[in-house]
């Protein structure tokens, strides 16, 4: 009896494994904000009347089509993943899924998801969400291997879960998700690029070019930083001034944008110290979630 309850626990422990497994390889943060901003797109479409049913299907198809796109990434990156210390303990680097088996996992979740979409919310959802995928593994995901300029092509599908979300909740796009989109794309290109000094010789390591090559003047990457950054205060305040967000918001958008840029500018006059980049990251990090809150709670 003692054996028969010791051999079933550890069949638990194995089946535990194996699904905490699986979900690393959908990476749980990013598509908790995937999730996150496709709500916040859904809800400044539909508004006051929010339809809860059709929020929640479009959020359980955007879940299974991104988490499996995120896998499929893992599977086609899993021997460059083995080489960085940030990623060699991910579920295919460690041992702990078989390439099979994440492929499958992928394929299988991806297309199930934007076929719910299709079935469940309507076709243009499910074709937004779909170009999410083409791009993040058709141009993106190779091109991080060849060229830095990966960094804006990859901002384009990461700036998508809002209109993702505005057409699941309108079966129609507008102005509106335009300006999401431009915001969340803008505010990807610092975070990103912030991200990858701090980490670039753990990509180096396992061959990926997401920066451009220093400079005597310090690295490109620091003016697009810089670049971004202005247009996304402009674009920031868009949302006031088109009249889809209140006065509320405005204030704190330039304001976060502002210390973005501060940061950001620091670069130009200290070029390779980390601390900067790094408080551009965390400014980040504070900037997109407050900055969709507050459009939220203040819409008009």
């Amino acid at each position: 009896m003692n054996s028969e309850a010791a051999a079933l626990d550890a069949g638990m422990l194995s089946l535990y494994s194996r699904a905490t497994a699986y979900l690393e390889l959908t990476k749980p943060r990013v598509l908790l904000m995937v999730l996150i901003t496709t709500l916040a797109g859904f809800y400044m479409g539909d508004g006051a009347r929010f339809d809860l049913a059709v929020a929640l299907k479009a959020l359980a198809g955007t879940a299974l089509a991104a988490g499996g796109t995120l896998a499929l990434n893992e599977y086609i990156e899993r021997a460059f993943d083995a080489r960085m210390n940030r990623t060699r303990h991910r579920p295919l680097p460690s041992g702990r899924l078989k390439p099979i088996e994440a492929l499958v996992f992928g394929l299988v979740t991806t297309a199930g998801g934007i076929a719910y979409l299709w079935n469940a919310v309507n076709p243009l959802t499910a074709g937004v969400t779909a170009a999410v995928t083409v791009l993040y593994l058709g141009a993106y995901t190779p091109m991080k291997r060849h060229t830095w300029l990966c960094q804006i092509v990859g901002a384009a599908p990461g700036a998508l879960p809002p209109v993702i979300g505005w057409a699941a909740a309108r079966n129609s796009l507008a102005a509106e998700p335009l300006v999401l989109f431009g915001i969340m794309f803008l505010w990807q290109l610092p975070h990103a690029l912030s991200i990858a000094r701090l980490y670039q010789q753990d990509y180096d390591r396992a061959g990926y070019k997401l920066l451009p090559r220093e400079r005597t003047w310090g690295n490109p990457a620091n003016l697009v930083m810089i670049a971004a950054t202005v247009a996304l205060v402009a674009f920031g305040a868009l949302p006031t001034l088109m009249g889809f967000a209140g006065r509320i918001y405005l204030p704190i958008a330039l304001v976060l944008g502002l210390l973005m840029l501060y940061h950001a500018l620091k670069l130009l006059r200290r070029p390779t110290v980390a601390a900067d980049a790094r408080r551009v990251m965390l400014v980040s990090l504070v900037y997109l979630p407050m900055v969709l809150l507050v459009m939220v709670l203040d819409k008009v």
